[in-house]
């Protein structure tokens, strides 16, 4: 066996079967401590409700967080952003004329502000208004000449990011910092905010058996031999996907 790099959304994908997860924890840390596996949480969680999870759940200590949807990186036990990730970012993104668009749409109410950070402003939207006005945002940011992009999902969180940050670009850096091809590089989640980790990086995928529809829906109109959907939910399902890729021993 080698070393691989495991990156996984945590609400819905890793947590959510404390029975499962338990057994995961287990077989990663194993895996981690014989072949030097590099463990990563990716999850559209800020830094303050990232903190609150891990005294709710027994999650590992990862060696690389990644927050709010990809926005943020912190290396190891650092509390500081990695700044090559912040310098990316920073590029085309002017964060208070993306506020001043947002601030148009009334359907549009502030998360709180626990979740307004230097590069994702966050909303809540009804259900029904949210495919109109993902359209209507992007047309208004590419009318502006602004790097933007729209990310729905759940059918109730819009995040506004830069267009050169989301969780595959995410994973993109990440295989660059640790130097690990595609093929050593799984990514397991379960909502609309996940897809940019199948969709825009080079690795193996894993959805969990619960995933919302919109992403099930969009993993059937875009099938790969790279991805595989899971039929057990949260860390069940992603240990189905780790043997079904060969990432873990068979016993």
């Amino acid at each position: 066996m080698s070393p691989f790099l495991f990156i996984t959304d945590l609400d819905g994908t890793l947590v959510g079967d404390p029975v499962a997860l338990a057994y995961l924890n287990h077989c990663l840390a194993q895996h981690r401590d014989r072949y030097g596996t590099i463990l990563v949480y990716s999850t559209g969680r800020s830094p303050t409700r990232y903190d609150q999870l891990t005294r709710e759940v027994a999650l590992l200590e990862p060696d690389v967080r990644v927050l709010a949807v990809g926005t943020e990186i912190y290396v190891g036990k650092s509390s500081t952003p990695d700044p090559g990730w912040v310098e990316h970012l920073n590029q085309g993104w002017d964060r208070h004329q993306v506020a001043a668009i947002a601030a148009r749409y009334s359907e549009l109410t502030p998360q709180p502000a626990s979740e307004q950070l230097p590069h994702k402003l966050s909303y809540y939207v009804e259900s029904e208004e949210g495919d109109r006005l993902l359209l209507l945002l992007q047309s208004a940011f590419q009318q502006a000449g602004l790097a933007v992009q729209v990310v729905y999902s759940s059918g109730v969180d819009l995040d506004l990011l830069p267009r050169h940050g989301n969780k595959g670009a995410a994973v993109q850096f990440l295989q660059r910092m640790f130097q690990m091809p595609p093929e050593r590089t799984v990514v397991c989640g379960d909502s609309g905010n996940d897809r940019a980790m199948y969709d825009h990086a080079e690795a193996k995928g894993i959805i969990v058996g619960n995933a919302k529809p919109e992403l099930i829906t969009w993993h059937h109109h875009h099938p790969s031999s790279d991805r595989f959907l899971a039929d057990r939910p949260c860390a069940g399902g992603i240990l189905q996907g780790l043997h079904h890729f060969g990432f873990l021993d068979p016993s």
